[in-house]
Parts: structure tokens; sequence; C-alpha cells
């Protein structure tokens, strides 16, 4: 199949879906792993067709392939220049997210530093090295805020046992408590999500990251009872998951238009704006 945006092969030919509602759409969660392309430049570009027709504005992208989950800062800083690179020609629709490892916090601040303060990227994405209920973390997270860089932390309560360096979302409470100023995301609010939206509820600075898990009826709407509509963001996990299965998670969940117009991109705006507006972006 061709990956190439200049192809004309029949996967560029399907019907763009409209937006009924001509909701503003952005994605918390993308990745380059899993999608056809032999470069990073095909890779995005098959996926922003695929973003096209499913009505999705903006995407942010973290974590390039193949995925590893104890990056050495050698590997770190390669995976962020890939993401650097996909994003380079796409600077109206795709933000990145620096991938950190809190195992290095020397190296990975000044990651942060070439990355965020110098370079084009708007968040930091910390995954499943090290839990971040170490007070080591701290000097990293403390430098993500005052560059004003999200934060999305990867979290999960695996019935068979976490990986030694994986966060649950109690785990994250206590980080959270610890920076209470920082806004950061519980990604896939900890798979269990039942368990992970209860683990946050009393975090004001703590975001459910809804996506990368299947599209589970009632998930979003104990989500908006639990925290809040304003404290609920969608993403996909493209490249593991699809838009479409994630969209469904808030497109047909039982709760108000304007609830979900903040989940599928409000919240993600709002939050993202401080450091937009530094960086001299418009959106």
């Amino acid at each position: 199949m061709p990956t190439h945006p200049k192809s004309h092969g029949n996967w560029l030919l399907l019907p763009k879906l409209k937006n009924e509602s001509n909701t503003m759409i952005w994605d918390l969660h993308c990745h380059l792993s899993g999608v056809d392309g032999k470069t990073v430049d095909e890779r995005i570009a098959q996926l922003m067709v695929y973003a096209d027709r499913m009505g999705v504005e903006r995407l942010v992208f973290f974590m390039g392939w193949p995925f590893l989950i104890d990056p050495t800062p050698k590997q770190f800083r390669e995976q962020n220049d890939q993401v650097m690179q996909a994003i380079s020609h796409w600077h109206d629709r795709a933000f990145g997210f620096v991938y950190l490892n809190a195992k290095y916090v020397d190296e990975s601040l000044e990651e942060l530093d070439r990355c965020v303060k110098n370079g084009p990227m708007i968040g930091v994405k910390l995954w499943v090295a090290a839990r971040c209920n170490d007070p080591a973390i701290d000097p990293i997270i403390k430098r993500a805020g005052e560059l004003k860089a999200l934060i999305y932390q990867h979290t999960w309560f695996k019935t068979g046992g976490n990986l030694t360096g994986e966060s649950t979302p109690s785990d994250l409470a206590l980080m959270a408590a610890r920076h209470p100023e920082i806004p950061i995301i519980a990604g896939h609010t900890g798979g269990d999500w039942e368990l992970g939206l209860r683990a946050i509820q009393n975090s004001p600075n703590l975001y459910a990251g809804i996506g990368g898990s299947d599209p589970t009826a009632g998930m979003t709407e104990m989500a908006v009872r639990t925290l809040g509509a304003e404290r609920v963001l969608y993403g996909s996990d493209i490249g593991g998951r699809s838009f479409s299965s994630q969209l469904a998670k808030v497109q047909g969940a039982d709760i108000p238009e304007v609830s979900k117009r903040l989940i599928l991109g409000g919240n993600l705006k709002r939050l993202l704006t401080p450091i937009l507006n530094e960086k001299g972006i418009k959106v």
C-alpha cells in the first residue's frame, strides 16, 4: 500500500467524513509507530490523511520507533529527533512532546531545554522507565513547569502487575501533590479507569487522558461525573488504536454537547495556550 502523500493509491481517494457539529478536535496522543512508511515523513503524511477523514484538526506526537521502554539518553534523543523531523512539515497541525527517561535526570533536563526551550516541542512524555512517585523526578517536573510544557505521564493499573518502572494513577497523585500548580495528564486514566478516576479525583492539577483503550460504554460518562468535563481529554493513541474507536468514546457518550466540545479539543487547547503563546504559535 502506498504511503507517500503524492501517491494516488486508493487509500488517498477515500471520502472525507463530515464533522457534522464542526467541533474542534485536538488529539492528545499520537505515535509514529504502528504505521506503514519507511520514513517519519511518510508515516505522518499517512496519518494526516486519516486525521482529515475523521475531522481531527491538531495532533500531538511523542516517541519515535521502535518503542523503547528504558531508553538511554542517546536513544531518547534519537527518538525526539524523529518526532521533530516528522512535525517539521506540519507546523500548522502537528505538535511534539519530548520523550524523557527520569532515570537520567541531568540528561533529561538537557533534552528538555534542547527540544522545548530551544526547539519546537511543547510538552513532556514520561513512559515506563521510572515510577513517577519517586521525588528524584521532581527537577524534570519543575523545569517543565517553568517552560509551561504540558506533561503526559503514562499510568496503568495492571491486574497481572505493572512493569518495574510503570506508574499507577496513585503514584501520579503523590507526585502531583508535590507540584500543585503544574498541570499533568494521567495517560490512559490507568487502564482500569474506574480505579484510575478515583485515584486522581482529589488532585485538581491532574487530568484524565482517555485515549488508548477499548471504547467501553460508561467510561467518558464516569470521567465527567467524577472529575468534571474540564479535566477530561480525548486522545487516540493512533498507531496502536484508531481515531474512530477513540472518538466514539466521546461522541457516543451520554453527556452534554458542551462537555463533548471541551473533551474533544477545548481542554487541550486551553492547557497548551500558555506555551503556544510563549512560542508565538497562533491557534
